[in-house]
Order: C-alpha cells, then structure tokens, then sequence
C-alpha cells in the first residue's frame, strides 16, 4: 500500500466520521425543536461581564421548565427550573451587546439557592408567565414576581 493510498482511505474514514457527527447534530436540533421555545440563559454570577450566554430550547413538563442547551450532546436538560419554587426578581431591556433572541426580555430568576437570567422573546414570555401562573386546582403555584 502506497502512502497516497491510506492518506486517501483516512479522509474517507475521517469524512465519514464527519458525516455521522453532523447527522447527530441534526436529529438533536430538530427533536428539540419540537414544542420548544427559544431561552437564552446564563448563570447570575456572569452578569458583570455581557458574555455567559447560552442559547437554547425549553420546554414545559408539569412543574418543571426544562432547558437543553443548543451545542450540547447530553440527551437530558442542562437546567430545570421548578415552578413551584420560581421566583422573578428583576425584569429588563438587554443590553447592547448581550447575546439574545431579538426583541426580548431578559428575566432573573431565582430557583431555591440557584439565580438564573433568561432572554426570552415576547411571545415566549406570554407563554412562561401564563405557565408560572397556572397550577392545578388545590395545589399552591409558589408564584412570586417582584414589583
């Protein structure tokens, strides 16, 4: 076998491999795209600094608001917040220069000990806040906002 020949059957392996990786990619992406609504998120600690963002999907499970970060490969949310622990604490505009979906609101939230922000679109924020306010009947919705 001639070099020529295995560096050529090692591009095939190599685009090949390729081939399946962005394959996984896709089917990830679209099997969250199913009832998921566009959130940025990061973590209250990165407010100083405009970067920590991270775009993603959530979506709505009982009392659960479960998000799947975009470029991950985990199968499983990245974060989970519990309605019934949920707190708004803050609500405003984006700054220039954070990474949001365009003409959103970005929410800090806090989840027990855990303190998040969300960047989320108008229409998404309809849908979270009606989320946050329903509970079924008997049950307490631990919805707290601050003026």
């Amino acid at each position: 076998m001639g070099v020529t020949m295995i560096a050529e059957l090692a591009a095939i392996v190599v685009l090949a491999v390729l081939l399946v990786v962005a394959l996984l990619v896709l089917r990830r992406i679209r099997l969250l795209r199913r009832g998921g609504v566009d959130v940025a998120l990061r973590g209250a600690r990165d407010t100083e600094d405009l970067r920590g963002w991270h775009s993603g999907l959530g979506r709505y499970r009982g009392n659960e608001f479960r998000w799947y970060r975009i470029s991950g490969l985990s199968s499983g949310p990245n974060v989970v917040l519990d309605r019934t622990r949920l707190e708004i604490t803050d609500r405003r505009a984006p700054i220039d220069g954070e990474m949001h979906p365009a003409g959103s609101t970005v929410l800090t939230c806090r989840n027990g000990a855990d303190v998040w922000e969300l960047a989320i679109s108008a229409d998404a924020l309809t849908g979270f806040s009606s989320w946050l306010e329903s509970t079924p009947p008997g049950r307490s919705t631990g919805y707290r906002q601050a003026s």
